[in-house]
Formats: C-alpha cells, sequence, structure tokens
C-alpha cells in the first residue's frame, strides 16, 4: 500500500479502517522528505515520541540549506499518521512521499518461478517440450518412482492450509492466509533451498482436506499443513500419512514442539535441573500445546499438566474432545484440578502456547526456583516478559524483539531438506528428537547462558544440521523409499 501525498487535514482524516489495516499492528514505513540540514534531530524526535521506533536513514540529495533523506521507521497505523502530520508541522520540511513498507513488498505476492533452463529457440523447446518430453513422460509412466529425479517432485513441498488457524489471527479463511503461506515458502528456500509451494483451500471438513491434498500429492515429495484448526489437524493428518506414502507434517503442531524441545535441552543445562524431575505446565491444549506435551514425554518429561479455558486436563473431566482425553491419559498423574493460578504452584517450567496476558507476576512468584517460562502466544505473550524477567531464571518468547526467540523457522526447512534427501515415506518421533538435539546442539557449551538457550534463526548452521540429523534417523527407522537412478548412457 502506497500513502500518496496529500494535505495534512486528509492525512489525519483517512479512515484507517476502511483501508483494511491493522491500526495497532506494528508496520514498518518509509518517509522522504526534505528539511533543513540541521533538523535530523528534530525529526528523530518527533518519530520517537510520537510511538515510533526509527530504523535507518538514508541521504538521497544534500546541499547548504535542504537534505532529501529516507526515512524508515515502525509504528502502527495510527501512530505513522501522526508521525507524518507532526513533520508537516515542522518548519522548512516537506514530506515528499509516504509508504507502507510491508504492504508495498506484498504487491503481486512475494514468491514466483524461477527457471533452470532458458528457452530462446526452438531446439531449446523441442528439449523441454514437445516433442521430448514425451520420451521423459514414457519412462515415468513405466516406473512412477523416476518422478522423483525427473520432475520438481524431489524437491516439491506443499504448504497446505485452509486459513482457519492463522498466526494469532484465527480463522481468516484461505485468501487472507495466502501471505502467511507465501512468507513460509520464501523461508523454506532461503534457508535450506526446498521449492514450497503455498496451497490455502476453501475446504471446509477433513474429508474435503484429505481428498483435495491426496489428488495433488503426485507433484510433491511433502506435505506442510499449517495453520489448521484443532481438533481437526490431528485427523487430517493422521488420515493422510496413512494413505500416503510422502511425509506429511503439521508445523503448528510438531514445528513448535520441536523448537520448545530443543530450548529446554539447553535450559535446564542453564538452570541445572535433569528433565524427568521437571513439574512442567502448558497453557492451551490445541494443535501446539498437544503436540508440545507428547514431544517433552517422549524426551524423557514425567509430569506435565496441560490447561484449556476450562482448566486442566485430567482423567474423568467431563467435555473433552478426542485430542485432550488422550492428552488426559498422559499427562497429570496426580490429577490436578483447577486453573493456571492453581497448577503453576511449584512447576519448574511455564510454557505458553494460548493467548496474550493468561498469566500474572503473582502466578510467576508461586513457580520453583530458577523457574524456565516460555510465553510463546505472539505477538502478545502470555507474560510480558519485562513483567516475569525479575522473578525467573530464563525467559523466552516467540518474539524477535526479545532475547532466546523461539521460532518454528529453525525447525522446518531443514526438517524437510533431510525428508526429502532421504526419499522418507512418514515422519517418525525419532527424527524430531534427534532434530530437537541437533538444534540444541548448535549453542556451544561456553555460549550457554540465561539470555542465549537457542540458535538465532538466521544461523545457517542450523538447517545444515537438522537435516542432517532427519535423514540419518530415517535410514535407523528405515522409512526411506529407493528411487532408481536414470540410466542417461548411451553406449
Amino acid at each position: 500500500m502506497v500513502i500518496k501525498q496529500k494535505s495534512q487535514e486528509n492525512i489525519l482524516k483517512e479512515n484507517i479502517i476502511e483501508e483494511g489495516l491493522t491500526s495497532f499492528n506494528p508496520q514498518l514505513y518509509s518517509i522522504r522528505l526534505n528539511s533543513p540540514s540541521g533538523s535530523l534531530s528534530e525529526i528523530a524526535a518527533i518519530i520517537n515520541s510520537n510511538g515510533g521506533h526509527l530504523g535507518d536513514i538514508k541521504v538521497v540529495e544534500s546541499n547548504q540549506n535542504f537534505v532529501t533523506r529516507d526515512v524508515y521507521f515502525s509504528s502502527n497505523t495510527i501512530q505513522a499518521r501522526e508521525i507524518i502530520s507532526k513533520l508537516h508541522d515542522l518548519p522548512g520540511t516537506a514530506v515528499i512521499d509516504a509508504q507502507n513498507e510491508v504492504y508495498n513488498t506484498h504487491i503481486g505476492g512475494k514468491i514466483g518461478i524461477q527457471l533452470k533452463k532458458e528457452v530462446n529457440n526452438y531446439r531449446d523447446l523441442s528439449v523441454v517440450y514437445t516433442p521430448g518430453v514425451a520420451e521423459v513422460c514414457r519412462t515415468i509412466h513405466q516406473d512412477p518412482k523416476l518422478a522423483y529425479n525427473l520432475t520438481i517432485k524431489k524437491n516439491s513441498v506443499a504448504v497446505i492450509t485452509d486459513g482457519t488457524a492463522v498466526l494469532g489471527l484465527g480463522n481468516i479463511g484461505p485468501y487472507a492466509a495466502m501471505p502467511v503461506m507465501e512468507g513460509k515458502a520464501m523461508l523454506f528456500k532461503m534457508l535450506a533451498d526446498v521449492d514450497a509451494y503455498p496451497i490455502c483451500l476453501d475446504a471446509k471438513t477433513p474429508d474435503e482436506i484429505v481428498q483435495v491434498v491426496k489428488a495433488i500429492a503426485p507433484g510433491f515429495g511433502g506435505i506442510n499443513l499449517e495453520d489448521i484448526a484443532a481438533p481437526k489437524c490431528f485427523e487430517i493428518e493422521r488420515r493422510l500419512q496413512n494413505e500416503l506414502d510422502i511425509p506429511i507434517f503439521h508445523d503448528d503442531q510438531h514445528g513448535t514442539a520441536v523448537v520448545v524441545t530443543a530450548a529446554l535441552l539447553n535450559a535446564v543445562k542453564v538452570v541445572n535441573k535433569k528433565l524427568e524431575d521437571l513439574e512442567v505446565v502448558i497453557t492451551g491444549a490445541g494443535a501446539a500445546g498437544v503436540s508440545c506435551a507428547k514431544m517433552l514425554l517422549f524426551a524423557g518429561v514425567r509430569n506435565i499438566i496441560v490447561t484449556d479455558r476450562n482448566g486442566a486436563i485430567y482423567m474423568g473431566r467431563k467435555e473433552m474432545n478426542s485430542a485432550k482425553e488422550e492428552l488426559a491419559q498422559l499427562t497429570n498423574p496426580t490429577k490436578q484440578k483447577g486453573g493456571i493460578s492453581d497448577v503453576i504452584k511449584g512447576a519448574d517450567v511455564f510454557i505458553g502456547v494460548s493467548g496474550p496476558n493468561l498469566v500474572s507476576v503473582d502466578d510467576i512468584k508461586l513457580m520453583a526456583k530458577d523457574s524456565i517460562v516460555f510465553a510463546l502466544s505472539n505477538p502478545d505473550p502470555e507474560i510480558k516478559p519485562e513483567l516475569a524477567k525479575p522473578y525467573v531464571r530464563i525467559m523466552a518468547t516467540g518474539r524477535s524483539d526479545y532475547p532466546n526467540q523461539i521460532n518454528n523457522v529453525l525447525c522446518f526447512p531443514g526438517f524437510f531438506r533431510g525428508l526429502l534427501d532421504s526419499h522418507a515415506t512418514t515422519v517418525t518421533e525419532k527424527m524430531k528428537f534427534e532434530e530437537d538435539k541437533a538444534i540444541a546442539s548448535i549453542v556451544q557449551d561456553y555460549e550457554l547462558n540465561e539470555s542465549c538457550i537457542i540458535p538465532n534463526i538466521f544461523n545457517k548452521k542450523v538447517a545444515s544440521a537438522v537435516a542432517s540429523a532427519v535423514a540419518d534417523a530415517a535410514c535407523e527407522d528405515r522409512v526411506t523409499k529407493v528411487i532408481p537412478e536414470v540410466d542417461l548412457k548411451l553406449i
């Protein structure tokens, strides 16, 4: 979206809601302005005093009297309007252009197709299309497994969503989910060189989604389910894995669980505790909460209590779906009851995968000594880090502006790289746990401290380490398929 130059009055009067902007979500803005050469401090003061966070400043043109600058800042939409208005009022200053960088980046989408071979003449055309392609088609028809070597299937992942549980946005539907899926495809390519394709389905039921995914599966080496609401996401993943011979991975479940477990493996080293001795409380019994509990149990944690809107989950509690009933059999061995404030007392670890501001400082104070808090709701965590930090030993969130960001991007690119490289047919618990250890190992012992328990998401070592661990686990679990090589020799 471009905010075109208008009068001060029009800028202030524009209806933000009608433009479809999120008024209170931080966005990145850029403005180009002419101002007196000594006015930079005043410009910065206006931005900062009105809720903005000043970023890069680039000088476009300058002389003795005036300077033309591109100034970048982050703020929400209402603050941006106010900042632009006040810059207009600054003596000698004129705002030439103002743009929302986030909207501009999304115009036309964020991904595209890149050709591996140029087609410049009829000879090239005969190689990539007719008549040459016919022989390749016949070869694959005789042995469909050769599609792995002769098509994009070998390196392709479908990112599937119905848009029913997107980020912190909820059920926004398949159209609105597309920008998130495009962003995920970018991360696949950037971090692990996996070609990922966003596929947003206008489908309502598990039957519809399973049917569509099965129909398109021949073109892909793996399926990444994303932002599908619980509990239907569990059924969809289970059915697809049973009915297809390519791996199915629901990132909201397993990606979150993997990264949480990896962070906890390092956190316990810092606080000098053992997994088997921990008392862990998880708030949120959706896809992420259920998978986190199961992954932690597999890793060796024995005492986990999961809470939802109705309090602690325990054997015999009424009005639970099948996923929660299974969870009740695996967790809360002492059948504790009550809300988060009741069960958090004495807990060593709190993991939040639910919603904002659900935990108070008084709750945190009830935890055990050297407590660990992972408040992962995004963008607003279960408790603000600055409130909890004085009372906990280790604090982690899902946000990039605080230490210890627990983010699924540490998991899924390398995980699928390993799945594709090994020609895996399914996903196993061993793969996920080996990935836990691979992610945790990137942070060396001498680097470990309260503010460094998990690698930076841009650490290039992560994806390759994860891919290697997953591929090895796939081979050890014997869940790989043998793909025949294509004989290209003529003599």
